[in-house]
């Protein structure tokens, strides 16, 4: 009985080691793919605005937006925020985003 239980053990331990290996890779894989999504999103927004002195002038809020995570909302984060949805209707950034993407412009 003691080597079924030893091989009943290890065979176990097999099965758990390959479920967590597994469950690593697929979390690695939604952490890269959300982080790809997020550098897309500031790509676009600093190459569009770079020159925009609405979204230039929105850097202090947003780093304040950004250090704050998300308390602090000033009025010129708030207008560069309405007017990049309106240059770009088509980009679908939270606010986060938006804002670290202006930090970066």
């Amino acid at each position: 009985m003691s080597r079924l239980r030893l091989l009943s053990v290890a065979a176990l331990l097999a099965v758990a080691a390959n479920s967590h290996a597994t469950s690593f890779i697929v979390t690695t894989d939604a952490v890269v793919k959300a982080f790809k999504a997020t550098s897309d999103a500031t790509s676009n927004i600093t190459s569009s605005f770079k020159d925009d002195k609405i979204v230039l002038a929105a850097r202090d809020d947003a780093a304040s937006f950004v250090a704050s995570e998300g308390a602090i909302r000033g009025v010129k984060l708030e207008s560069a925020l309405d007017h990049i949805r309106h240059q770009a209707p088509q980009l679908n950034a939270t606010d986060a985003q938006l804002a670290q993407a202006i930090l970066t412009i």
